[in-house]
């Protein structure tokens, strides 16, 4: 069976070409769906945004122990008032969002 043929238009010296050529004999091989699928998986894998946990996480307040004498835990606790999140433990592993290593 003949190979498909393709049509090259060029210019050459300000005049026009036009010619047949025969198509690569690998273009008449069948598509494998199976290697389009691992292709066109991979290729979109270039477009991934990173995401992680931040190196800051549980270390973004200001915090601080209250020391002994208040019958609470020696745990830093974060300053300020006027809010829900002051007051609270902080940087603890056992403190919500608190992260000591």
């Amino acid at each position: 069976m003949a190979r498909p043929q393709v049509s090259i238009h060029g210019c050459e010296d300000g005049a026009l070409i036009s010619r047949q050529l025969a198509l690569p004999a690998i273009f008449k091989a069948p598509i494998r769906p199976d290697v389009v699928h691992f292709v066109h998986s991979n290729i979109a894998k270039n477009h991934r945004q990173a995401y992680a946990v931040s190196r800051e996480a549980g270390h973004q307040t200001s915090a601080e122990s209250w020391g002994t004498g208040r019958a609470v835990a020696r745990i830093p606790r974060v300053r300020g008032g006027g809010t829900h999140r002051s007051g609270q433990g902080a940087y603890g592993n056992m403190c919500r969002s608190g992260r000591m290593f």
